[in-house]
């Protein structure tokens, strides 16, 4: 009977060591798989924070190449235009795009930025539709809320 005893011993002892074996092997294999995850998951979480700054930069050229049309289309205002003057029907399409760029800002970017863009926005239309007073300069006149903008716009792209 002691063989027997000593045999189912070391049976139990062989079975105890299998299933430490198996639960260490389980856990090992478990830490692994959330470590995978977690690595999977900033991975992915860093691609899209790099598509979505992306977009954003692809938007602030969007903006800035409208609003330097715009300001191209104030520089070369007539003093007199109609409707279907050429300067008129080329100057309408560009400021139609600069009013688009400058919404998409809003949704794209914090409040202070798009705030800087309508700013800016509103000084370009101001300017290209009523002129500016004698002796004002086109440049001068944007170039505070266009600066803005710009240091705005940096600032939330870190």
């Amino acid at each position: 009977m002691t063989v027997m005893s000593g045999q189912v011993w070391v049976s139990l002892i062989s079975l105890g060591g299998v299933v430490l074996g198996g639960m260490l092997s389980y856990l090992v294999q478990h830490r692994t798989q959330l470590s995978a995850e977690r690595a999977e998951q900033q991975r992915q979480q860093h691609a899209l924070l790099e598509a979505r700054r992306a977009e954003r930069l692809a938007l602030l050229e969007r903006f800035i190449e409208v609003a330097a049309e715009a300001e191209r289309s104030a520089f070369s205002r007539p003093s007199e235009f109609h409707d279907t003057h050429p300067w008129h029907l080329k100057t309408q399409d560009v400021m139609n795009r600069l009013w688009v760029a400058e919404r998409l800002i809003r949704i794209q970017f914090p409040l202070p930025v798009h705030d800087a863009a309508r700013a800016y926005f509103l000084d370009l239309n101001r300017t290209v539709w009523e002129g500016l007073p004698e002796r004002e300069n086109v440049r001068d006149y944007l170039e505070d809320n266009r600066l803005a903008f710009l240091d705005a716009a940096r600032a939330a792209m870190g």
